[in-house]
């Protein structure tokens, strides 16, 4: 009684995967299986590799530039009649939300729309209100490795997105004019506030919508600007932990008061993420079908390679090898397949993933640019995260599948019946 998976096992499965000339066919065969297996493997973890990687750059591009969380009062109606949302006391606010644990930062913010105009180019624009130092902690765009100009010169112009001042052939220097149709009150109505400022700091976040439309403005400037003295619209809030935003909820509610309302970047952007979890999903069970398919491969080769060896396992049979010592001999044949094929695909995976830039840069110059277009997909490149979770799914998937299609063959080889298979030799 040998052991299972002798020596001798391992080697007539060597000798059988090593087809002669004269039967070649069970050689294409097994060729045909193990680049249908390495295509497939590599498809998978290509493609959860860039899933993995874009989510990550949406999600960073939205919290590196935007609130975490946003505190905002309810309708109420001053004494003058008017219905507003302003927060008169947003310091107190500010001051109370920057206490509540795990939040790093609370700043007011004053916002508003306006028509950015430079020479004679115009394109709409949406101003925030900040002061420096709130600025300065923003990381996409304090920290933006594609920025250009002084920072700390804020105080003394704006700062401008990539985009805007693409739209404007804007460079540093230039004073752009700033029209808002909600200017100076006069006994005949509201005339356009019209103010030009110098662009001190050009940013780019990393995400098209926001580099193409935002501009910041000093605090106190943007409060004078929009008729805002004494007033914030919002209080912009960053959390230690942005994926679990929810838990801060009620300690926030509960330091801002009553008439508080919050909003967090899932509110705003959660349907999208949501549709990014199921597109996840589809793409995912598509290319595991991919891969069974191309493990069903395996089985028409061991059937081939049983047809063509049952002399073999006749006379194999008739010297003592047991039922079981066939079965394994061709599960070893095409378990040796899939895995050679698994560890191929993993390695083309992986490397697709690592130089996904040149490959990309190859692919948009063959095909003449424009193959990705920021203003669609907001991000200005393709993305690629290698996930060890991703790689050992794509490996447990084909594996397994290689694994269970190659039994069926390998039964069928083990209950040959030696007499049958010797009877016209």
């Amino acid at each position: 009684m040998t052991a299972p998976f002798s020596r001798f096992e391992w080697m007539i499965a060597w000798r059988y995967l090593r087809a002669r000339r004269a039967e070649g066919g069970v050689s294409v065969m097994t060729w045909i299986s193990l680049i249908g297996i390495t295509l497939a493997v590599f498809a998978l973890i290509a493609t959860l590799a860039v899933r993995a990687g874009f989510r990550a750059e949406f999600v960073d591009t939205i919290l590196g530039a935007n609130a975490h969380m946003t505190v905002y009062s309810e309708l109420y109606v001053t004494d003058s009649g008017q219905t507003t949302r302003a927060i008169p006391d947003y310091a107190a606010w500010a001051e109370r939300l920057a206490a509540v644990p795990g939040v790093t930062r609370a700043a007011p913010l004053v916002k508003g729309q306006v028509m950015a105009n430079l020479r004679s180019r115009n394109t709409g624009a949406e101003v925030y209100g900040i002061t420096l130092e709130d600025l300065k902690g923003i990381p996409r765009v304090a920290g933006s490795e594609a920025a250009a100009g002084d920072i700390e010169r804020f105080e003394q112009g704006i700062a401008i997105g990539s985009g805007v001042a693409r739209e404007l052939g804007a460079t540093l220097g230039d004073r752009v004019r700033l029209i808002s149709p909600d200017g100076v009150r006069t006994a005949f109505g509201v005339s356009p506030r019209v103010n030009a400022y110098e662009i001190v700091y050009i940013f780019t976040a990393g995400r098209y919508d926001i580099d193409r439309t935002r501009i910041y403005m000093p605090f106190a400037e943007a409060q004078s600007y929009f008729n805002k003295e004494g007033h914030a619209d919002e209080i912009e809030v960053m959390v230690t932990d942005p994926e679990a935003v929810e838990r801060y909820a009620p300690a926030l509610i509960a330091a801002a008061g009553d008439g508080a309302l919050l909003w967090s970047w899932r509110d705003s952007a959660g349907s999208f993420l949501r549709a990014l979890d199921v597109e996840d999903n589809v793409m995912f069970v598509i290319l595991s079908i991919l891969v069974l398919i191309a493990s069903m491969n395996i089985i028409s080769g061991l059937i081939m390679l049983v047809k063509n060896k049952g002399r073999d396992i006749g006379i194999l049979r008739t010297i003592g090898l047991t039922e079981g010592s066939v079965l394994r001999v061709f599960f070893i044949c095409g378990a040796s397949v899939g895995l050679v094929g698994t560890v191929l695909g993993v390695i083309l995976g992986c490397l697709f993933a690592v130089y996904i830039d040149p490959i990309f840069s190859l692919v948009n110059y063959v095909a003449g640019g424009g193959v990705w277009d920021p203003s669609i997909r907001g991000i200005y490149q393709l993305p690629a995260k290698l996930q060890l979770a991703d790689v050992i799914s794509a490996v447990g998937l084909s594996l397994g599948l290689s694994f269970v299609v190659t039994i069926f063959p390998a039964r069928r080889a083990a209950r040959m019946n030696p007499v049958e298979a010797l009877r016209y030799e």
